[in-house]
């Protein structure tokens, strides 16, 4: 008995594994790169998600990633054709810069390109200088009033250039969001940080120079952003790049060497890209319902999306859109009423709710033939008696039928 109950309880066992083996199984989320970093940020350009984060407000010297909102205080106050002249500034033997002589004159345009590429820091002290109207002070409290203004909470600045002064920090969740900004809004500077090299004129001379980010132009999808290394803030790189319509915007702070932060740079950016992708299910102006109109067979009315939705979704999750709308409307209704709802699931949980608009307005249905005559009391009783007139006449015509086919059927 006992071996006969084991037999079938293994029997069971044996089934059950094996419908749980035949059960399609979803693919395993992708593990995050292990990166030899102090603080690490990734977010979607488009939407702003963040997709990984480390230490990500966690304030730390950033070096010459500074130089980011000195570029952005810059675009906003100064035109690009302005010419400079170079103040008295004297920068060490060790600092990068492109060997500007005190009075020598060069336009913001190419002041800009040699603080970003090459990350000249005399560059950005003629930019802080003359933009701050001779005042480099009164430039970083520009710099610190607009890091409030874009809610960088973790960011506060006391050089125009990322030197190692007390003061000077950012976080990697602040880097991030403003790269985002610049990329969105300074087109200018979105297409420099995605140069390999650049020639600019300074004086009356030429010269030629290198982005540090040497992942530009090494690697094809990546288009930014700025590099920065101090010996406080170790090796910083805010690295962006696109691929599949989806551009990513990452940072790294605190790498050991220059090839240690371009490696977790790239493989961060990598990381993401194999894992995740950008999705719009719902596009704003598009028609997801046609109900037909009551009264007016031949017209069917339309129901557009109140807005877009856009999202980053793992590769794995399954996101489908429900449409919830009538199948019959009854007018008049207004343009742009709301008459449903489009539920955006992503892996079978709401996301998201969209309205669903009248894309034009609906008419009444047409009148009726008693409305059209205007049936009021006396029409009414006028109707009825002709009705039960035009039935009594039938009936006696009837009749009078009847008896002229029986008259007929008599014998002579």
């Amino acid at each position: 008995m006992r071996t006969e109950v084991a037999r079938r309880f293994g029997a069971a066992c044996a089934c059950a594994i094996g419908a749980l083996l035949s059960f399609p199984v979803p693919p395993a989320a992708a593990v995050p790169p292990a990166l030899d970093v102090r603080a690490a940020v990734m977010i979607d350009a488009a939407t702003g998600q963040q997709l990984y984060a480390r230490n990500a407000s966690q304030e730390l010297a950033i070096a010459s990633t500074t130089k980011l909102m000195t570029a952005l205080v810059t675009l906003e106050h100064a035109r690009l054709r302005q010419v400079f002249a170079d103040p008295p500034f004297y920068p060490a033997a060790v600092d990068s810069q492109i060997g500007l002589e005190p009075g020598e004159r060069m336009s913001v345009h190419d002041l800009l390109i040699a603080m970003m590429l090459p990350s000249a820091d005399d560059a950005a002290e003629d930019l802080a200088y003359n933009v701050g109207g001779g005042s480099v002070q009164r430039f970083i409290a520009m710099m610190n009033l607009r890091a409030r203004q874009l809610g960088l909470a973790h960011t506060h600045y006391s050089t125009p250039i990322g030197l190692d002064t007390p003061g000077n920090y950012s976080s990697a969740s602040d880097l991030v969001a403003l790269a985002r900004f610049l990329l969105r809004t300074q087109p200018f500077l979105r297409r420099v940080v995605a140069m390999p090299s650049a020639v600019v004129r300074i004086g009356d001379d030429t010269q030629l120079l290198t982005n540090l980010n040497s992942l530009v132009g090494r690697v094809p999808w990546v288009n930014g952003v700025k590099t920065g290394h101090t010996i406080d803030a170790g090796y910083v790189l805010v690295g962006s790049g696109t691929r599949h319509g989806m551009t990513l915007i990452s940072a790294v702070l605190g790498a050991p060497s220059e090839a240690a932060r371009e490696s977790d740079t790239l493989a961060l950016l990598q990381y993401g890209f194999r894992e995740f992708r950008l999705r719009r299910p719902v596009a704003a102006g598009a028609t997801l319902a046609r109900p037909y109109v009551a009264g007016r067979p031949n017209l069917r009315a339309q129901l557009i999306a109140e807005s877009t939705f856009m999202r980053v979704f793992r590769r794995s999750t399954v996101v489908r859109s429900v449409v919830h709308a009538p199948a019959l409307l009854t007018g008049p209704l207004r343009r742009h009423a709301i008459l449903g709802t489009v539920i955006v699931l992503a892996g079978g949980v709401p996301v998201a709710r969209i309205p669903l608009l009248l894309a034009r307005a609906v008419p009444a249905p047409p009148p009726s033939l008693l409305a059209s005559l205007g049936a009021g009391p006396f029409t009414l009783v006028v109707l009825g008696l002709l009705l039960g007139a035009g039935i009594v006449v039938t009936v006696s015509r009837q009749r009078r039928h009847r008896a002229t086919r029986a008259t007929n059927r008599r014998p002579a």
